[in-house]
């Protein structure tokens, strides 16, 4: 087996592998800052000052410190392992949470208020509890790490990017497709199949400015957008805003009922991305990346900001797009001087959406594909396992947001009704509430079934059982006795396994032919690196 790029010199600071990543990840990031603003300044209706002044220049501080503080992370690996094709863990805006707080925090509150500035403050509340249940999480978040299979972690990401992910903006691409494929398949060809382009241009780059050239030419842009967005530029410059963070702690315990769980949902997402970034090669220490996702959120929250920051999925993309330790940070600082001056409404009417989002679909294909690289080939079914819950929690968001578009609800239509015409409402419901954490659940139960480890495997059965009780998983709320029935099918599940641990069943055998097929504990990174079978090939050396 070969090696990986080792050095007794220390990291360049810039390759142009990160000039390559850093295209990709901007867009990425551009996008995500896009939705962003447009959900606070068009579904809250919070006035367009305060988005540019206050609330987007805070979400730039808070991507900057982390931005700063990965890079360092990376540097400090390379030089502690001698190697010089260290990545540095991406790191912006958490989409899901974009969403959630938007449409489950605030909204209710503006409906109910019409004051967006009270539906804000709750927001910013909520962020904060967010960053403080993280920052609790990274004292034990290390320990779960070690207990969890990687074929639950990876499949659970794998489940995520297939649907949060790719389909958003698959079914984007597909209202232009003129401009989209054209698009995907430059990614493809530079970061899937490592085509160099003439002159060493970045593949992102290319793949934007080809999308913006034929979506420009082809009458897609309107000119009049710019020249308005143009006028809308102004400097705001972030600060303390600690009076909106109070009004909105003044109703604590509604904020609690989805903080908790999301919070565990921030600190076991990140958990399974750490583990993604070492089983491409990079070990990260996971208590410190913990500590930087809450102090981000909490310091975003202080100065104004409802949305919490998060490594991102993606590290194992980026790192086959040539990123090293810089192009993270190169993204950060530019997403920062946009948004402290205001350049994002400018960008918008810029660049053409279906132009921005096939790098998106790029990362789903890259985190799909590493799940089963990364795991023994026995270990399969185990990641399909886990990827349900996540498509269940899409597919059911899916029913909700038609049926609210039509003005009604699935209460008003009627579950048989539904169910009767093949939407299984209620089963999709129930089992995509607290997808990462169930995901995990399942896909470790399935892995040490199939390892025969029975006595495991009762042990996350009961796991469940518990988190099913209480609504973790499985449940509308975080309440005792939430979900008590499905708590019971996990316990018979854990009494079924420990009958066979009891009946002395062998483990299973390892499969010689399966380089993979060693216990499912983390792996040593320079291993799994090493081996080309396991690893999409590097778009640009750097």
């Amino acid at each position: 087996m070969s090696t990986p790029a080792v050095s007794s010199q220390a990291a360049p600071l810039w390759t142009r592998g990160d000039l390559n990543a850093f295209f990709g990840l901007f867009v990425n990031m551009l996008v995500n800052v896009l939705v962003l603003s447009g959900l606070v300044l068009f579904v809250i209706k919070i006035p367009a000052g305060d988005v540019s002044g206050v609330i987007l220049p805070a979400l730039g501080i808070e991507l900057l410190i982390g931005n700063v503080f990965y890079f360092y992370l990376a540097r400090r690996l390379a030089a502690k392992t001698g190697r010089t094709d260290v990545t540095a863990l991406p790191y912006g805006p958490s989409v899901p949470h974009m969403f959630i707080v938007t449409l489950v925090i605030m909204l209710p509150i503006y409906l109910s208020t019409k004051d967006p500035i009270q539906a804000w403050a709750a927001g910013v509340a909520w962020a904060f509890i967010i960053g403080v249940i993280i920052l609790i999480g990274a004292f034990v978040g290390p320990y779960v790490r070690k207990l969890t299979p990687r074929a639950a972690m990876l499949g659970t990401l794998a489940g995520i990017s297939v649907t949060f992910i790719s389909m958003r903006p698959a079914a984007q691409m597909w209202e232009a497709t003129w401009i989209s494929l054209p698009v995907l398949a430059v990614i493809i060809i530079g970061f899937v199949s490592g085509v160099r382009l003439p002159g060493n241009i970045p593949i992102g780059l290319a793949a934007l400015l080809v999308g913006s050239a034929i979506g420009w030419a082809g009458g897609y842009m309107s000119a009049p957008d710019v020249g308005d967005a143009a006028r809308e530029i102004g400097i705001g410059l972030p600060g303390l805003e600690i009076g909106h963070l109070i009004d909105g702690l003044k109703e604590l315990s509604p904020l609690l009922a989805t903080a908790i769980p999301l919070g565990i949902y921030n600190f076991t997402e990140a958990m399974s991305n750490v583990e993604s970034a070492a089983a491409a090669g990079d070990d990260y220490n996971l208590r410190h990346v913990l500590l930087a996702d809450g102090t981000g959120a909490v310091v975003g929250a202080a100065m104004g900001s409802p949305f919490p920051p998060a490594v991102y999925i993606g590290h194992p993309g980026w790192k086959d797009a040539g990123g090293r330790v810089s192009y993270s940070l190169a993204t950060g600082v530019l997403i920062f001087l946009l948004c402290t001056f205001g350049l994002f409404p400018l960008l918008s009417a810029l660049l053409p959406i279906p132009a921005i989002v096939p790098v998106l679909l790029f990362i789903g294909l890259v985190i799909g594909a590493q799940a089963f690289k990364s795991v023994p080939r026995a270990h399969y079914a185990a990641i399909v396992l886990a990827m349900i819950p996540n498509i269940a929690a899409w597919g059911s968001g899916l029913v909700d947001s038609a049926l609210s578009a039509a003005g009604t609800s699935v209460d008003k239509v009627g579950a048989e009704a539904l169910t009767g015409a093949g939407v299984i409402t209620p089963g999709l419901n129930t089992l995509g509430q607290g997808a990462v954490l169930a995901g995990i659940v399942l896909g470790a139960i399935a892995v040490f079934i199939i390892d025969r480890k029975f006595l495991h495997a009762a042990g996350f059965f009961f796991l469940g059982g518990g988190l099913a009780s209480i609504g973790l998983i499985h449940g509308a709320r975080v309440h005792l006795f939430e979900a008590p029935k499905i708590g019971l099918g996990y316990a018979l599940g854990g009494v079924v396994c420990l009958a066979f641990h009891a009946m002395g069943v062998p483990e299973r055998e390892r499969d010689p032919t399966d380089p993979m097929d060693v216990d499912d504990a983390p792996h040593d990174p320079s291993e799994l690196v090493s081996d080309p079978a396991l690893r999409m090939p590097a778009a640009v050396p750097a």
